[in-house]
């Protein structure tokens, strides 16, 4: 056994690593603390004729009950402001930080620009693989760069916005997930700021006058805990399918029959509808399937009430699929990743 390899905790336990609090358990563990490590893990893994997958908060996974191989916990720490011009405040953070805690941090700076994306749980390194989005933001709005350690090559590479490919819920990272692990972000924040306040619950507040900030981030949370489970409480994975974004003909009979129906324009012609409403008409809020369910409070959350397994969630994903195709004819996608 090599030194690094005896730095890997047997029977790594990861029930509490998930934010659905699902019974799982990997080969090994390993809590990333410095990037230089990268490549000794991936060369011990390769004695040891194993598999690694990288975890961050575990707020975005459905994990399997057990993983033959290592899992390498993301917990690379730090942020910081790089340089202030006429051009905004840059400002980084390495990928293991808490994503809130760094939202919470700029806004304590003074900063505004990604205070819509409060309370989204995860890590900074798991942000750009979703292009997280929230309360009509999204983390491409004010991204600059990140740095990577890419599997294949063994060396780290600087991505640009370009380079990462972000669309709605997606990006290179997503689209090759066993090549690219992010080491740090970069963004870009106004030096002028100007509150987004477009959407539904935000609007009034421009009736408030001045705003900073902090009392957009405030409205946020208000908002996001008034409608969504809290998964310390009720463990959960937060939007679990993505909003389906669908051609006129596909939208048209849904909203004959419901002409109040959200949906939203997009640039392609398009409509994007939303995945909690279509949930909610079929039936589904509240539904329970074994020891998880739709949450009653939001139809877009899954909730393990305990208990649950990677299994329970899946069965209970393709029920509320099939029964939102049927009544709607529309195909839904999950937004987590089965591991």
């Amino acid at each position: 056994m090599t030194d690094f390899q005896a730095r890997l905790t047997p029977d790594f336990d990861l029930s509490a690593r998930n934010s659905l609090a699902l019974k799982a358990r990997s080969r090994f563990g390993l809590g990333i603390t410095d990037a230089a490590w990268l490549p000794e893990l991936f060369a011990s893994a390769a004695d040891l004729s194993l598999p690694v997958r990288i975890l961050g908060g575990g707020s975005n996974v459905v994990l399997a009950p057990a993983y033959d191989g290592i899992t390498a916990i993301m917990a690379l720490a730090g942020r910081n402001i790089i340089e202030q011009n006429a051009a905004g405040i840059l400002v980084e953070a390495q990928a293991g930080e808490t994503w809130h805690d760094f939202v919470a941090w700029t806004v304590g700076q003074g900063l505004g620009g990604i205070e819509n994306l409060a309370g989204i749980p995860g890590t900074v390194g798991a942000a750009p693989v979703q292009n997280i989005g929230a309360y009509g933001a999204e983390l491409a709005d004010h991204f600059v760069s990140l740095r990577a350690y890419d599997r294949h090559t063994g060396q780290r590479r600087d991505f640009s916005r370009a380079d990462c490919a972000f669309a709605y819920r997606d990006s290179i990272f997503k689209r090759q997930p066993d090549r690219y692990i992010v080491l740090s972000i970069r963004l870009l924040l106004p030096a002028h700021w100007t509150p987004n306040l477009n959407f539904a619950g935000l609007a009034d507040l421009a009736d408030s006058g001045a705003l900073t900030p902090e009392q957009v981030m405030a409205r946020v949370l208000a908002l996001r805990g008034a409608k969504l489970p809290d998964w310390r409480v009720n463990p959960n994975a937060g939007s679990f399918f993505q909003n389906p974004i669908v051609p006129p003909a596909q939208a048209a009979p849904i909203l004959a029959e419901f002409p109040s129906a959200p949906n939203f324009p997009q640039a392609d012609g398009r409509l994007k509808l939303s995945a909690g409403w279509l949930i909610e008409k079929s039936g589904l809020k509240g539904f329970r399937l074994g020891p998880v369910g739709m949450s009653d409070r939001h139809a877009l959350v899954v909730v393990n009430h305990g208990g649950a397994e990677q299994g329970d969630v899946a069965a209970l994903s393709a029920h509320v699929k099939a029964t939102v195709q049927q009544r709607f004819g529309v195909q839904l996608h999950e937004e987590p990743i089965f591991l």
